[in-house]
């Protein structure tokens, strides 16, 4: 008993220590870094009131939500509006095109900035090169309600890109009211409108490469596709991979604000996807418990292909967020 008791006492000591040694080495580093931490202070404070704070709100997808009665007074129903979205004829249609519009975009748009990058990367012009990154930028700067109006306006009956499909053959008629050409249209605007702002990062990476091992190379007789293939891929593939993680983990987070702003009831059917469905539900037919319900669906969805992601990415390439 003694000697049970006398190790508890170690132990409490020993966590005493441990905790005196800490607030110690805080209050140094706060005193050398104060003004860093105070920096820090509206990164916190926005990421509390505006990321934390609505997941009080997330209770009322278990609960038939009543703005006169308020979150905690309104009536529990559990897991009901889960079921009634499982059980709904919206559910595979939505779960379809979000699944399809973020593959396409995983596979055509996440590659298109890594490959802007290499391209930047390898011209020996300065003057060319900062052209091609101002007018690959641009589009990034424009905004979104301007985009949409200029894709409306370029595929339009009238407009310039249908224009010109006439002449191959095309039947003139406005190319987004086509629910089949719905997703290539989102595709390629979404690879114009990002392509340049998302190859910063890339191109940051390429310029941490070691440019003796480029050196070495050329004496050695490689070719310009081997010092890609050889150095430049393997020395940006942690960034890569960094990148592919945060994708994955909002892969189902489809920009549903320009979805919004182009699709029609007649192509519903093809672009009407989880988060466009949330807004028309929660704010349009003020199913605020049912459109949380699914809100929180996509939630889990994203989280669990994030640690999906980062096992694989860890597991491959070493690199990975934990």
């Amino acid at each position: 008993m003694a000697k049970t008791m006398t190790l508890e006492m170690e132990a409490k000591h020993a966590e005493q220590a441990r905790k005196a040694t800490f607030m110690k080495r805080f209050k140094k580093d706060f005193l050398l870094n104060k003004y860093l931490y105070v920096m820090m202070l509206p990164v916190i404070a926005y990421y509390a009131i505006f990321q934390y704070g609505p997941m009080y709100g997330a209770m009322i997808a278990f609960k038939d939500y009543s703005p006169m009665k308020g979150i905690l007074d309104s009536d529990w129903v559990g897991l009901k509006h889960f079921y009634d979205f499982f059980s709904s004829y919206y559910f595979w249609r939505i779960l379809k095109n979000t699944v399809l519009i973020s593959a396409y975009s995983l596979c055509f748009e996440f590659p298109m900035p890594i490959i802007l990058a290499i391209l930047i990367n390898e011209v020996r012009n300065q003057a060319f090169k900062r052209f091609v990154q101002t007018v690959t930028y641009m589009p990034y700067f424009i905004s979104l309600i301007v985009i949409c109006g200029m894709i409306k306006d370029f595929t339009n009956s009238g407009g310039v890109i249908n224009t010109l499909l006439t002449h191959f053959g095309g039947d003139g008629l406005a190319l987004l009211q086509k629910p089949e050409l719905f997703r290539p249209i989102y595709i390629l605007s979404e690879i114009w409108q990002k392509i340049g702002w998302e190859s910063i990062i890339y191109i940051a990476a390429l310029m941490s490469i070691d440019q003796e091992q480029y050196e070495a190379a050329r004496m050695d007789g490689a070719s310009r596709w081997k010092q890609i293939t050889n150095i430049t891929l393997p020395g940006i593939l942690p960034t890569i991979a960094i990148m592919f993680i945060l994708r994955m983990g909002n892969l189902l987070n489809v920009g549903f604000e320009k979805i919004i702003l182009l699709y029609n009831p007649g192509t519903y059917d093809t672009a009407d996807v989880i988060n466009s469905f949330v807004y028309r539900k929660g704010l349009l037919e003020f199913g605020w418990s049912y459109s949380t319900a699914v809100g929180i669906f996509n939630s889990v969805i994203n989280l669990m292909l994030l640690i999906l992601a980062n096992r694989i990415s860890r597991k491959v390439s070493e690199s990975s967020l934990w």
